[in-house]
Formats: C-alpha cells, sequence, structure tokens
C-alpha cells in the first residue's frame, strides 16, 4: 500500500511539474539520501540481529545506538550544508535540499525505533507507519501544488510526514515494547556495536552510492530534465521493490535465529525466498517491457524519451529482486564483510560506468549502468553464499524455467491484444493468465499458496 500510494503521489507530481521541475525536486531527495547513512552507519541492522538474538538487551543497545547517532546526525547535517553551497547550485535548489535535510534525519531515527521493533519479529506498526507516512505525503503534497504553492510546500510536507512517523515510531518502542528510551554511552558495548556495524555501514555507504549518485551525476552532467525523465524508470523501479523489502524484512530475523539453531530450515527458507521472488519478477518484467510506452503515457509527452530507460532498467528487476535475500542470508549468517566487500566492488563498478555512460548517453546510460550492476552483484553474491549453506541451484533453476516460460506465454497475449484491449483489462488478464499456466506447469503447488497467504496474518 505505501509503495502504490507513492507511486500514484510520484504520478500526479511528474503530471504537474514535468521533467525539469521533477529532476530538481527529486535531485534534492536523492542529495540528502546519500548523507542520510552517514547519521545511521549501519545501526540498524545490527540492532535487528542483535535484538533478534537476545531480546533482553534491546534497551541498552537502542539507548548507545541513540548516543552514537546524535554526533553523527549533526556532522551529516553540516556536511549536507557545506557541500550543497560549495557546488554553487541554484538557490531554490538549495532551499529544498535544506528542507529535505530536515527529513533525513527524522527518518534515521525513525529507522531506529522500527528496526528495534524488528528485532522483536514486529513488522505491524513498521507497515501501518509506512502507508499513513505516504497519506501525508500525497494529501498535503499535492493539495499544496494544486493551490499553486509550489515545490517548497510539497517539500515540507514530508517534513510534517517524517515527523509523524518519528513521534509514531518512538511510541511504539516506549508503549508497546515498553522499552525506556535513553541516551547511553556503555563503552564495552558502543565498542561491540562498532566492531560489528562498520561492515553494514560501509555496505550502506556503497549501496547509497550507486543507488542515488546516478540522479545527481545526471544533473551535473545532463541538467534537472534528464533527472526527471531517469526518475520514470527509477521510481517505477524502486516502487516494485516493495515485494522483496516487505519479504525479507521478516526473513532477516527469521534467517539469524535459523543460523543459530537450525541451520537446514534457514536453507529452506532462503531457496522458498528465491523461488518466490523469481515467480513474481518475471510477469513484471515482461509486462513493463511489453507495456512501456503506455505506461509512459501516465505522465506527460514530456517524458516519451522516458521509454528506452524503463526498458533497460526492467530487465535489472530480476537480479534486483533475488539479491535482497541473497544480502540477508550472507548478513544473518556474520557475512556482512563479505556483503559489504562485494557492494564496494559493485558500487566502484557503478561510479565508473556512469561516469562513462552518463556523458554520452544520458538517462540511457543511467539504465545500462542499473542493469549490469545488478547482474554484478548477483553474481558475487551467489559465489558466495554457496561458500555458507549446502546450496541446491537447480531447485531454482527449475523454477525459474517454468516461470519464463508462463511469463512468456503471457507476453504474447500482452502483445498481440495491447493494441486492441484496454491496458486496465489486459494487465489483470495477463497476470492471471501467467499464474494459470505457472500452476500448470508445476512452478507452485497449492501448499504455497497456503504459506503466502499465512504469511500476510497479523
Amino acid at each position: 500500500m505505501q509503495k502504490v500510494i507513492s507511486f500514484a503521489y510520484f504520478t500526479l507530481l511528474a503530471r504537474y511539474l514535468g521533467p525539469a521541475d521533477l529532476g530538481k525536486y527529486y535531485f534534492a531527495i536523492s542529495f540528502t539520501t546519500i548523507f542520510a547513512i552517514f547519521i545511521d552507519l549501519g545501526f540498524a541492522n545490527v540492532l535487528t540481529r542483535e535484538i533478534a538474538k537476545d531480546q533482553s538487551r534491546a534497551q541498552r543497545l537502542l539507548g548507545n545506538v541513540l548516543g552514537l547517532k546524535l554526533p553523527l546526525a549533526l556532522i551529516s547535517i553540516l556536511a549536507v550544508l557545506g557541500l550543497i553551497n560549495i557546488l554553487h547550485y541554484d538557490p531554490f535548489v538549495k532551499i529544498l535540499v535544506y528542507i529535505s535535510c530536515i527529513s533525513m534525519v527524522l527518518d534515521s531515527f525513525t529507522l531506529t525505533f522500527f528496526s528495534t521493533a524488528r528485532g522483536f519479529h514486529n513488522l505491524k506498526y513498521e507497515s501501518i507507519s509506512s502507508v499513513v507516512f505516504q497519506v501525508i505525503v500525497l494529501v498535503l503534497g499535492y493539495g499544496a501544488l494544486l493551490l499553486g504553492a509550489g515545490l517548497i510546500p510539497a517539500m515540507a510536507a514530508l517534513v510534517l510526514a517524517s515527523l509523524f512517523n518519528f513521534s509514531y515510531s518512538l511510541g511504539i518502542v516506549v508503549r508497546k515494547l515498553k522499552i525506556a528510551v535513553k541516551i547511553i554511552y556503555d563503552k564495552p558495548i558502543i565498542r561491540h556495536i562498532i566492531d560489528i556495524s562498520w561492515p553494514f555501514a560501509l555496505f550502506a555507504v556503497f549501496q547509497r552510492l550507486y543507488t542515488y549518485l546516478d540522479s545527481v551525476l545526471l544533473a551535473f552532467f545532463a541538467g534537472d530534465v534528464q533527472v526527471g525523465i531517469y526518475q520514470i524508470a527509477f521510481k517505477i523501479i524502486f516502487a516494485l521493490q516493495f515485494l522483496p523489502m516487505a519479504f525479507t524484512a521478516s526473513l532477516y530475523p527469521a534467517m539469524s535465529s535459523y543460523w543459530q539453531n537450525n541451520r537446514q530450515q534457514l536453507v529452506i527458507s532462503f531457496e522458498r525466498a528465491l523461488n518466490y521472488l523469481s515467480i513474481i519478477s518475471w510477469p513484471l518484467i515482461i509486462g513493463v517491457l511489453l507495456l512501456a510506452d503506455k505506461i509512459v503515457l501516465l505522465f506527460k509527452s514530456g517524458f516519451s524519451t522516458a521509454v528506452l530507460p524503463l526498458q533497460i532498467s526492467m530487465v535489472s528487476l530480476f537480479f534486483i529482486f533475488i539479491n535482497f535475500p541473497i544480502g540477508a542470508l550472507l548478513n544473518a549468517c556474520d557475512r556482512q564483510r563479505r556483503n559489504t566487500l562485494n557492494m564496494g566492488i559493485v558500487a566502484a563498478f557503478s561510479v565508473i560506468l556512469n561516469f562513462i555512460l552518463i556523458p554520452r548517453f544520458q538517462a540511457v546510460g543511467a539504465s545500462i549502468t542499473v542493469l549490469l550492476s545488478n547482474l554484478l552483484m548477483f553474481i558475487l553474491g551467489l559465489a558466495a553464499i554457496s561458500k555458507i549453506i549446502d546450496y541446491r541451484p537447480f531447485k531454482n533453476l527449475m523454477v525459474l524455467l517454468k516461470s519464463l516460460a508462463a511469463a512468456g506465454i503471457m507476453g504474447a497475449l500482452i502483445f498481440f491484444g495491447k493494441e486492441y484491449v484496454h491496458i486496465l483489462i489486459l494487465i489483470p488478464t495477463g497476470g492471471i493468465l501467467y499464474f494459470y499456466f505457472l500452476y500448470l506447469f508445476g512452478g507452485f503447488k497449492k501448499e504455497d499458496i497456503g504459506s503466502v497467504l499465512k504469511s500476510f496474518k497479523l
């Protein structure tokens, strides 16, 4: 729901603003998002993993993490304000960055509180908060635009939504989890947190660089219009990531527990995760590839050049989906250093490719970089997994082939029917056809449906 509302808001923004102003809006968000990681430095993953192992330590772990984050937040704010002024950006863009910086800080502490709740295997309240956050942004942000107030009040809507999220997450920790929130400086615990968090921190730095630096480089090399064009592909891909993100959020603490107590169940859970995400990814990939021209029409005519970047980026969706459980397994099995090394290699590869391809191909070059970077991450991650667990790739390969076959049949329907059938009818029909043939091919069984439905029960 959160991603659906977020994408709906993005669509309204794109239709209202056009490529240039949309590019300024998302440049400000991308710029501050890169710096946000220097506030957390991997502490969120540490909280979830360590609390999942021993919930009695939750208060002391949380208190020491808060003690570490306060000075880091101040340093990050000064870094954002200093760099945006050194780079001599347009004064209007600077104001957008200043406002986005407030959200950056609030969201970082919200992440800390919800990471604590994840350690208790509780995702319900975070899910509720995510939806309400997007509703606030949609109503206040788009309302401001309709009233002619402009981009600055629209960006301020993000701050109000972040303030709600911060207050709500703090209330969950205090009232529901019964954890007293206070700053603690316990040197042995701080040393322990830093010792195990630095690989997570480096991973997050590398991840942010290769996820958001492309928009910053596009603004530098090609201008705001190309940032707006690229955001069509980026936001669609980002919106679809709610599936592996939600799946992995619930899977990660379970993997941490299985690594300690049940290695056989760990392998089973990992293989099922790959199967489910493979099954989900391919109809999305084929559908968007064939309907990209019609999907872009949801925005404005000025976004017609976004078709090719969208198609290229969509091919990477399979690797993006699969990389989530691979990364979660490495972190859960105390292989965060290897996961960080992989991400560092991919980040360097991505930055180099962006410097080469963006000046020449602009938004298309950034999309090619996304595809090749995620492919490389998949290869590196799979090589590491085989050394940790008794992974049996043949089972996943068979499901992959069945998914491709069913997606091919669905694709034929879309290809021949898109000129005669309305897209709102064609998409659900294609989805039903895909899952029907996948079931016939043995890609999933009745008990798999029950297992997935059970996981959604509160």
